[in-house]
């Protein structure tokens, strides 16, 4: 670099700043190459890792329910968080294990994520509509006999799916809900008046916890069964597969997950409304629903 004449720097490179500046260029041009192939391979690992288990979950699942060609009685349940619908630790999971042992012939059992309540709704629809025209007719609609039941974020979708299908003109028996955890664009605590009966059950312990109430838009249609407080710290449950973040965080709804007094309650109250003595009756929605008196 020199001064010229004229008072302007004159800037001149040499062979060496040429070279540097061309290695430079390379090296910016490698490292794009090599973040976009690195992005590439994460994605396709995680592809690889998360879709044989959705297939499996899925497959396994609707063979393992053996679904008939008509369903006397629907047994939908739903894990919470972001657990698999198969997970053998979980309270759902396990429940579904015991009453596909025990309901009468013909009972369609299924657990699903929290998040699958679109495809719970469409396996729910397919199934009633035993002349497969694609229209649930008032005579397949009113044969309906279904229970949702579900375990924190699992416990909402159970109401949502209950709403859903109110929307169809669909009544449902009974739900259930543990511990139920809504999300932020959810109402989980008005039980929609398709619903026969519902039930709901909930600690308080921890930085997690279910609702403590719930209430019938029409109470002439749906009887609230009770809303009961669990003390985990009077009766403690043991969890040995929980994690330590359960354990130190969220104690008592990790335990309103594995409490095996709790979840034969719900078993009872399941097989009994589908034993063939059973009287409740789910009544089918009209519009609009009424609120709470």
């Amino acid at each position: 670099m020199e001064m010229g004449k004229s008072g302007r720097v004159n800037v001149s490179f040499s062979a060496s700043d040429r070279q540097a500046k061309s290695s430079q260029q390379a090296r910016n041009l490698f490292l794009r190459c090599f973040n976009r192939f690195r992005a590439s391979v994460v994605s396709l690992t995680i592809l690889a890792a998360t879709l044989p288990a959705s297939a499996s979950g899925v497959n396994t699942a609707v063979v393992g329910s053996a679904a008939p060609a008509v369903a006397s009685n629907i047994v939908i349940g739903f894990v919470g968080g972001f657990v698999d619908h198969e997970n053998p630790h979980h309270g759902p999971v396990q429940l579904a294990q015991r009453i596909r042992q025990t309901v009468p012939r013909g009972t369609y059992v299924r657990v699903f994520e929290n998040r699958r309540r679109k495809r719970a709704h469409d396996v729910i629809v397919s199934l009633l509509d035993t002349n497969r025209d694609g229209v649930l007719s008032v005579d397949e609609k009113s044969r309906a006999r279904i229970i949702l039941f579900g375990h924190s974020w699992g416990a909402a979708a159970a109401v949502m799916l209950a709403r859903d299908l109110r929307r169809e003109g669909v009544p449902v028996l009974l739900t259930v809900q543990v511990d139920s955890v809504a999300k932020l664009w959810q109402n989980d605590s008005t039980i929609p008046d398709n619903v026969a009966e519902a039930v709901n059950f909930y600690q308080t312990e921890g930085i997690v916890h279910g609702r403590q109430h719930i209430r019938a838009a029409d109470p002439a249609k749906t009887e609230i069964l009770g809303n009961y407080r669990i003390d985990y710290k009077k009766d403690p449950v043991e969890c040995p597969a929980a994690s330590w973040w359960d354990r130190v965080f969220t104690p008592g709804h990790m335990q309103s997950e594995c409490d095996p007094n709790l979840w034969s309650r719900i078993e009872n109250l399941v097989t009994q409304r589908l034993s063939p003595q059973a009287t409740s009756v789910a009544v089918a929605p009209t519009d609009p629903p009424q609120s709470s008196r």
